[in-house]
């Protein structure tokens, strides 16, 4: 006769179990087919992705918002600062304002954004000559559309393109009243011991002189990681070089750091640093993102 304790160290004993646990697991959820979503169709919210946000940085996402759901990413206030003494002159030009990006998930790696700078305001001082302009106002529009090709949903690397253009709204004090547009090449990746590096490549159109338009390149890097709890910072590079006669290539060093309030709304603040004559000196900024 089998004692109890026997049975119970007996290999065979140990198969009824395993048949009573085939229906729980056979009832454990499975992803779901997300390409089913739409802008009317919305994501559910227990398969949203992680926030991902085209700010602090200059350096895009290559992350799309989710199907169905909203994102607002703003800066509270930005400035810039700089200080032009070359060919012997002393000209203090300073400006700062705010802009707003409204973004839309349409499918589940395609949104839509509309970028609006509802007030700029710019200083230039003169010293020598004595002189000072001010001009103030509404600022440009955008509209942008991002497609990411692989990586929204997981892996260690992610691709999208970005194709934008900007509306040739009435000409004003802060508006060229020109189309202009181009398109933005975004790439990140995973790196080992919890860092992530996004780069990027942008093509510009933007007006010059004679009713043509100039053509410029950017290209920037940024090196990211959590900080501790729900702080993480950034480094980054970023370069401009337009093919716009006497136009000097910016650079610029940014540091910025974000806060996670919650898994939809964060804090963000800055600054970016111009490593070249031509760049700004500094520009501070502070904003904040949220999703819906």
């Amino acid at each position: 006769m089998t004692t109890p304790s026997a049975a119970l160290r007996s290999p065979l004993s140990i198969l009824p179990c395993l048949f009573l646990l085939l229906p729980i697991h056979a009832q454990q959820p499975s992803p779901p087919d997300k390409s089913t979503f739409h802008l009317f169709h919305p994501t559910p919210t227990e398969w949203m992705r992680e926030f991902s946000t085209d700010r602090p940085d200059q350096t895009e996402s290559p992350h799309t918002v989710d199907a169905g759901h909203f994102q607002m990413e703003a800066d509270a206030v930005t400035a810039e600062f700089d200080r032009d003494r070359t060919n012997g002159g002393d000209v203090r030009s300073t400006s700062w304002g705010s802009s707003i990006n409204l973004k839309a998930g349409l499918l589940n790696n395609v949104d839509i954004q509309f970028v609006l700078d509802p007030y700029a305001h710019s200083r230039v001082e003169d010293r020598l000559a004595g002189t000072v302009d001010q001009t103030s106002g509404v600022g440009d529009l955008q509209t942008r559309l991002k497609i990411n090709l692989w990586g929204n949903d997981g892996g260690t690397t992610a691709f999208a393109v970005m194709p934008f253009v900007k509306w040739p709204l009435s000409a004003s004090e802060v508006r060229n009243g020109r189309t202009e547009g181009g398109c933005i090449f975004i790439l990140g990746c995973e790196l080992p011991a919890g860092w992530n590096v996004t780069a990027q490549h942008e093509v510009d159109f933007v007006a010059g002189t004679d009713r043509g338009h100039d053509t410029v390149f950017i290209n920037s890097i940024t090196f990211g990681h959590d900080i501790i709890g729900p702080l993480a910072g950034y480094v980054e590079f970023f370069s401009l070089v337009s093919t716009a006669p006497d136009s000097p290539w910016q650079g610029q060093a940014d540091i910025g750091f974000t806060y996670a309030l919650n898994k939809h709304t964060q804090l963000d603040f800055g600054c970016n640093f111009g490593v070249t004559r031509s760049a700004p000196d500094f520009n501070p900024f502070l904003g904040f993102s949220l999703r819906f």
